[in-house]
């Protein structure tokens, strides 16, 4: 991550960890590596059954941790990142586009399939949210500004989010959606940061417009189960509803497909333009959330030119 140096707030809650950033340590910065994205013969269908993609023009990616022993001092936090279980590792990727989508296939790693949601669980006479966390995998897309492999950075830009869950998005077939937004000018409802010569990074993280394909459920008074969801799937609507996903976990590995309009006519979604090159990255969470994941050096999405 280029020039971080920031020192997180002490009171800093559990829910803001999950802007801390997306960009590894400093000493694995590389240049971007190229993914061509060519036209596809037919539109593969996003089930997580990667057969379709057939075996040659995967890129190997690797991700690292985002959080490592010697940058936990700088956050303020004391111990290792022993949450995060992904560690180093290496997803293939492939990418096409076909009937004007964009269609992404992943396959990395994973010991064992982790798909259960957080839960409302029964403790010492009340409802307590569980911590458990799901298997998680995010693209990201630079969306507007001067694009940053960082989350916490002095440039002002903006990145398209996509986030596979596999308690979540597969059940319904639909990722998570969001606009990320980073930027040093004083903004309302945004995370801040402290970063080098006095400046404050602010990051807001607000979902694409729309229903999302999940609600969460409040805890109930009284006692109705020792544990209950704390999630329940519902029809995605508008900008929400974008980024068709689905997985398989098999024999240790996770499969995963993306699709989305090349054009979706959104102003929080990024527009892919066939002859273009794009800059992104990729993020694996294993049963692990907020800051606990690892992640990618940029990768340059290259759209072959229309035919």
């Amino acid at each position: 991550m280029k020039n971080l140096h920031a020192t997180l707030p002490t009171a800093l809650s559990a829910a803001l960890l999950e802007a801390v950033l997306l960009a590894p340590a400093p000493a694995a910065a590389q240049a971007a590596q190229a993914l061509p994205v060519p036209a596809l013969a037919t539109p593969p269908k996003v089930d997580g059954d990667l057969a379709e993609w057939g075996s040659e023009g995967w890129l190997a990616v690797a991700v690292r941790p985002a959080l490592e022993r010697k940058d936990r001092p700088r956050y303020g936090l004391d111990e290792a990142d022993d949450q995060n279980h992904t560690g180093s590792l290496t997803v293939q990727i492939k990418a096409g586009i076909a009937d004007g989508r964009l269609f992404i296939a992943v396959r990395y790693p994973d010991s064992r399939e982790d798909k259960d949601t957080a839960a409302w669980e029964w403790r010492d006479g009340r409802y307590v949210q569980s911590r458990r966390s799901e298997d998680q995998f995010a693209v990201r897309f630079h969306l507007a500004g001067d694009y940053d492999r960082s989350m916490l950075s002095a440039r002002d830009y903006r990145a398209d989010v996509w986030l596979w869950s596999a308690g979540r998005s597969n059940p319904t077939g639909v990722a998570d959606d969001y606009s990320h937004s980073f930027t040093t000018r004083s903004t309302e409802d945004a995370a801040e940061y402290s970063l080098p010569g006095g400046k404050t990074a602010y990051i807001r993280k607000p979902r694409d417009a729309g229903r999302p394909a999940y609600r969460s459920l409040p805890a109930p008074r009284e006692h109705k189960g020792d544990r209950l969801p704390a999630f329940e799937a519902q029809k995605a609507t508008g900008s929400a509803a974008d980024v068709a996903a689905r997985g398989q976990w098999k024999a240790g590995f996770w499969s995963l497909e993306f699709a989305r309009a090349l054009h979706t006519g959104q102003a929080d979604d990024v527009v892919f333009v066939p002859g273009q090159k794009l800059l992104g990255q990729i993020a694996v969470f294993n049963h692990g959330r907020d800051e606990h994941k690892s992640v990618s050096e940029p990768v340059l999405f290259e759209f072959a030119p229309p035919r």
